[in-house]
């Protein structure tokens, strides 16, 4: 079983008289990267909520998004939170503070005033549910709870994700698998092949005899240094392996699948480099090819 680092999970529910909604997605990364849109309500639980999620994500570019929305009431079309867009206690406090000053100092007070407190910081809220206050430890409990309900949605994608990538890798693989065994026929003949353009060649030389015994020595050299089977032993080794770690019961095969499928590219480059026959380069072409798509798809694996 593997897990896709691509993910998404979503909840919502109420909280102090506003709609709450919790979305998690994430993308590929190398380690776990958090970045979170939290509502000042819920700025004191940030650290716990980082670390529920971080203990069940693992891995990956991870955004949080909790958003608040007052929920208005059908009938009277009124808010049913006691939250406003401007903190009234705010603006009493600076026009407290400001006619003060005036008063003690006898500066005037500008004409626009309410503009100018309405400018400062902390009277207006971002959200109109985000005026405030904290939140009570039981509207925390309940925000937690919001958070793994859409980990929970967020995990069953992973694992969907994961199952379509799982059938991806081993059709690859088996596409290697096949493209393997039909490199045995080329291969023997192509040091048939190479051994008729050698004795063309030096048949082509007046005047000169042939050593056969010498020639036998020289071609089998040369013939060895051409030789693939341990290549093709270890090629088959780390397909094998990789559906083994494939099919794994504990995920995070992501890395370990990302080592194999370089060990498969090693060999199957080192293939290419001594084939030295049309035919079978083709054949290390199509299995490059499947590779790559491999390549690409093994990044998004947890």
């Amino acid at each position: 079983m593997i897990l896709s680092m691509t993910g998404f999970g979503k909840a919502e529910g109420s909280i102090a008289g506003n709609a709450i909604s919790v979305n998690i997605r994430s993308l590929n990364n190398k380690q776990l990267e958090l970045s979170s849109r939290i509502p000042n309500l819920f700025r004191d639980a940030e650290p716990e909520i980082r670390s529920a999620i971080g203990k069940r994500v693992v891995r990956g570019k991870v955004e949080l998004t909790i958003t608040l929305t007052p929920i208005t009431d059908p009938s009277s079309g009124e808010e049913t939170s006691d939250s406003s867009f401007f903190d009234k206690e705010k603006i009493a406090q600076y026009y407290r503070e400001l006619t003060q000053i005036s008063s003690q100092y006898n500066i005037p007070l500008p004409q626009d005033l309410l503009t100018r407190i309405l400018s400062l910081p902390g009277v207006v809220a971002t959200t109109t549910a985000e005026v405030a206050t904290k939140a009570s430890a039981q509207e925390q409990a309940e925000l937690l709870a919001l958070i793994e309900e859409a980990l929970l949605g967020f995990e069953a994608f992973r694992k969907q994700e994961g199952e379509m990538l799982e059938r991806v890798f081993e059709e690859k693989i088996a596409n290697i698998g096949v493209l393997l065994e039909e490199v045995a026929p080329y291969e023997a003949q192509r040091i048939e092949d190479i051994r008729t353009r050698f004795a063309e060649e030096l048949a082509k030389l007046e005047g000169v005899t042939i050593d056969n015994g010498r020639f036998e020595q020289e071609m089998i050299y040369y013939i060895e240094k051409l030789d693939i089977n341990e290549e093709k032993s270890r090629l088959a080794h780390h397909l094998s392996y990789f559906i083994e770690v494939l099919n794994a019961d504990q995920p995070g095969q992501g890395k370990t699948l990302g080592f194999i499928a370089q060990e498969i590219g090693r060999e199957i480059n080192t293939m290419g480099s001594k084939s030295n026959q049309a035919e079978m380069q083709q054949l290390v072409v199509k299995m490059k090819d499947e590779l790559e798509q491999i390549k690409e798809q093994v990044l998004n694996i947890l």
